[in-house]
């Protein structure tokens, strides 16, 4: 773990590199203190930015450490404090000490953004082993159950705190070869949405944020995708469906979804879900509209013809 701080003045963190937000966008989470897991590059990184952006001390969380640490000087070349923590949410030990160490280094914890995840579970179900999918849920799922269960205690005390939760627009929809990516999704609406319950009776705020496609190299760098010579043709129409270039003209950039990241943990909102990004606010909107069977036979007819 390594802290680096900004220079500040009267008490006020002071972000010379962030020019285009107003005072008043620049002191909405001063003097907070923001966790995001997966911050060490992709969506997780803009999520750092933005909070810091808007005045948080940030720990910055990633299994890599040197990411990690690249992140929390990039923060503080701007005048934030950051700390980086090397942790794995699949690790119940390193999920507490990273709760710990975010609190006595930062002196506290106020929006806690679970972003850790994998894109395993894409491919045919026949061709997926039990190691695979144990470990997409074991991220995507049980890494941030293990991570919101730590901090409520935190929370309680003050009567106030936020959780933010990456979900997908694929927690929303479904699209092929994808199905155990998108029960891990799916599962973390449903956990929300039941926690928001209990935890909102002791002031604490839990919201998820949904994105679409999204323009980094997430998907190179997290696909584990499975193969099989009996369902090659379809994976090609999926693919090709994917990859389109009119689809990816859609996708959103990392900082357009930080944007809405900084919006939940700031607009003091009972909203439990944020869909963003065009394609997502599309989709999302289609399904609703016509109606669960019209948009699953929509999707079919999308991917694979008539």
């Amino acid at each position: 773990m390594s802290e680096v701080s900004g220079q500040a003045h009267d008490g006020d963190v002071v972000y010379s590199g962030y020019g285009n937000r107003t005072i008043l966008e620049r002191l909405a989470l001063n003097h907070r203190v923001a966790i995001v897991t997966g911050a060490g590059q992709g969506i997780g990184r803009a999520f750092a930015h933005a909070l810091a952006e808007a005045g948080a001390a940030v720990a910055v969380v990633d299994v890599d450490a040197g990411k990690a640490k690249t992140v929390a000087d990039e923060l503080a070349t701007k005048g934030a404090r950051a700390t980086a923590i090397d942790a794995d949410v699949t690790d119940p030990a390193q999920v507490r000490e990273m709760v710990d160490r975010t609190v006595s280094t930062l002196g506290g914890l106020h929006v806690a953004v679970n972003n850790a995840g994998v894109l395993d579970g894409r491919g045919p179900l026949h061709e997926m082993d039990e190691a695979g999918w144990t470990r997409v849920f074991d991220t995507n799922v049980l890494g941030v159950i293990r991570t919101t269960q730590a901090f409520p205690p935190h929370f309680r005390e003050r009567k106030a705190g936020t959780f933010i939760t990456t979900t997908s627009i694929g927690g929303h929809v479904a699209f092929p070869f994808n199905s155990l990516y998108h029960a891990t999704k799916w599962a973390l609406e449903g956990f929300s949405e039941s926690l928001a319950f209990e935890l909102s009776k002791h002031g604490i705020a839990v919201k998820t944020v949904a994105p679409g496609g999204i323009k980094t190299d997430f998907l190179s760098r997290s696909l584990v995708l499975a193969q099989h010579e009996a369902y090659a043709p379809l994976m090609a129409k999926a693919l090709a469906a994917f990859t389109n270039p009119a689809r990816a003209s859609t996708y959103s950039t990392a900082e357009q979804i930080a944007e809405v990241v900084l919006e939940a943990a700031t607009d003091g909102k009972d909203q439990l879900r944020y869909i963003a990004g065009q394609d997502a606010k599309a989709s999302y909107a289609q399904r609703k509209a016509v109606g669960d069977e019209a948009f699953r036979k929509a999707v079919d007819q999308m991917f694979f013809g008539g």
